[in-house]
């Protein structure tokens, strides 16, 4: 004997529940023809080598009994079972994006997503940038919020920018500088070769930030090799305000701790701004689509100028 096939069992399932093979048919939640039904129900018959019941009048044989007695809770409940789990994913979120973003301005876009969503589930996961990409194929994710990378994502992936963050050097506590004379500044403290030797504070090179940094030196034939490598980007600040060296960072808006740490602005005709976006498979679920539509509403806000915004502490910088 056989194993029965599953799908065979949910027609005996219909059949006993419903007192015949016709009216199982007309019962069954997707299309399925009569005669479709009688023969699949023969084959399960066949392979348990048993009857299950008599056609005519319609009534279930011992066997019948026992076996409907056994399949009943789980086919009857399966509807509940898949509406409650269904149920569950369309009010579950999960998110990717570094530790930086996590930080910074998420909560807000996440509360006025939880007042208007208020009974969702949210998963946070704090991902490199390099991997956000990998994430969101693997399904780990709905969802990424990070910097964006060069070119088109993968197929089967769609990006949204929201901002375009410009690039800052951090001047540790004490530091004298005169913004408007970069790259000149750095150059004066190349050694040979245009290396220079001033301690940096950095993320590792293969984030975005390390290597569009690097490739604006390389613009003025200048290399500057970190002496700190730290993963997340408010280290960098906090290092360079324990003195370990210069930083490089983001422009993030908001109010800086007041640290002494100087955000000088790199030009942007050498250090491009870098965006800031969402990362998502085109078939997005209704949850993430009104994230993405706050998410963007908040960033246009930000984008928008703030003079009683607090502004950044400038240390010892002067022009």
């Amino acid at each position: 004997m056989s194993h029965p096939n599953v799908h065979h069992l949910e027609l005996f399932y219909y059949v006993a529940r419903h007192g015949g093979i016709t009216e199982a048919a007309r019962n069954m939640p997707y299309g399925i023809q009569q005669p479709a039904v009688s023969g699949q129900i023969l084959q399960l018959e066949k392979s348990l080598g048993v009857k299950l019941f008599h056609r005519r009048p319609f009534a279930l044989t011992p066997a019948g009994e026992e076996l409907y007695g056994f399949v009943r809770p789980f086919f009857s409940q399966i509807g509940t079972v898949a509406e409650r789990l269904s149920g569950d994913e369309s009010r579950h979120l999960r998110l990717a994006a570094t530790a930086t973003i996590l930080a910074n301005h998420l909560p807000a876009v996440l509360e006025r997503l939880r007042r208007q969503c208020p009974g969702m589930r949210l998963t946070l996961r704090d991902v490199k940038s390099p991997d956000i990409e990998p994430a969101l194929l693997r399904q780990e994710a709905d969802l990424a919020l990070s910097v964006l990378p060069a070119g088109r994502p993968a197929p089967g992936l769609k990006s949204v920018k929201l901002l375009d963050l410009p690039l800052v050097l951090l001047a540790p506590p004490g530091s004298v500088v005169r913004p408007g004379k970069f790259p000149a500044f750095l150059a004066d403290r190349a050694g040979p070769g245009g290396e220079l030797t001033l301690p940096l504070v950095c993320l590792p090179e293969p984030e975005p930030l390390a290597r569009h940094f690097q490739a604006g030196l390389a613009r003025h034939s200048l290399r500057w090799v970190p002496t700190v490598e730290v993963n997340e980007l408010s280290l960098v600040r906090r290092y360079v305000a324990e003195g370990f060296g210069w930083g490089v960072s983001l422009a993030i808006p908001g109010a800086a701790p007041d640290d002494g740490v100087a955000a000088i602005p790199l030009p942007a005709a050498d250090f491009a701004p870098l965006g800031i976006g969402l990362t998502h498979p085109t078939d997005l679920k209704p949850l993430g689509l009104r994230f993405v539509e706050i998410a963007r509403a908040y960033a246009a806000e930000l984008s928008q100028p703030a003079p009683d915004r607090p502004r950044q502490p400038r240390g010892k910088v002067r022009d």
